[in-house]
């Protein structure tokens, strides 16, 4: 579905932001970008929605080659949400948000109304269908604008530190849809810095530094890599970093979340598996 090669992009100042970029995502991932500010994540958002041109290499999304095709043609397949949902969100009715991208691909009618009902009732809007967006908290008008990218019907979904700016139950509610529509079928890129969530929701992490791919592979196995996530300036996981000591003498299994350790936790406690070994002195 994403397919990067040997990508690299120099602004015009002469800073390198990326260098020779190559990574491939597979139609139906759920990958997560992870990396310091100044990493080149924020130029490589860019990229896919043709907002910028490879300096070299190139990338290829769903097919098209993104240094040649059109922003409209790649809206069609990559729907972006970015941090702030307010430069997003620009009219008086959340119906006529999410009308306008589905009526500009030359929908109308029943058609167009089914369209918006499907994408309101997707992220949990349906009550909110007549009202102004400016009205709703930050998290309702994230995910007014959450609608309007899946009014598009994109097959591609980009996230840009979705959750940035909303407490937890907010940014949860976000991400719970986004892995809704990820069993849906989906193929998902988050941009993130909350390691929790990329833990909780992701299968696969690329950590980039400097524009360059330090890591790809599945979350657990690069949330273990202690020497390059250093190196970023990221931190893995608490409940990760809680259980390490007792992961590596064989108590517990490998566990991401505060709900995994919990799980992993239960028997040891009741005295089914030596709770004793693990407990504090």
């Amino acid at each position: 579905m994403i397919r990067a090669e040997n990508v690299q992009f120099t602004y015009p100042n002469g800073f390198q932001a990326l260098r020779g970029l190559s990574f491939h995502i597979r139609a139906g991932e759920f990958v997560a970008v992870i990396g310091q500010n100044g990493a080149g994540k924020t130029t490589l958002l860019k990229l896919l929605n043709g907002l910028l041109k490879p300096t070299a290499g190139r990338i290829l999304l769903g097919g098209l080659d993104t240094s040649r095709a059109r922003v409209a043609e790649l809206a069609r397949k990559v729907g972006f949400l970015f941090q702030n949902p307010d430069h997003q969100i620009f009219l008086p009715t959340v119906r006529e948000e999410l009308a306008f991208g589905p009526k500009n691909l030359g929908l109308k009618g029943a058609a167009l109304a089914d369209r918006v009902a499907e994408a309101a009732a997707a992220a949990g809007l349906t009550p909110y269908l007549d009202v102004n967006p400016r009205q709703l908290s930050k998290g309702q008008r994230q995910r007014v604008a959450l609608a309007s990218v899946l009014a598009m019907q994109p097959e591609v979904l980009v996230l840009d530190e979705p959750t940035t700016g909303q407490d937890y139950r907010e940014a949860l509610e976000i991400m719970t849809i986004v892995k809704r529509l990820h069993r849906q079928g989906h193929t998902i890129l988050l941009v993130s810095h909350d390691m929790e969530m990329v833990a909780r929701f992701a299968d696969r992490a690329l950590v980039l530094g400097a524009g360059q791919l330090l890591l790809d592979g599945p979350v657990a196995q690069v949330f273990a890599r202690d020497d390059i996530l250093a190196a970023t300036g990221l931190v893995p996981p608490q409940a990760m970093q809680l259980a390490r000591p007792y992961l590596e003498k064989g108590l517990l299994p490998g566990v991401l979340t505060v709900e995994e350790l919990y799980q992993a936790l239960i028997p040891l406690l009741r005295g089914e598996s030596g709770a004793r070994q693990i407990l504090p002195a």
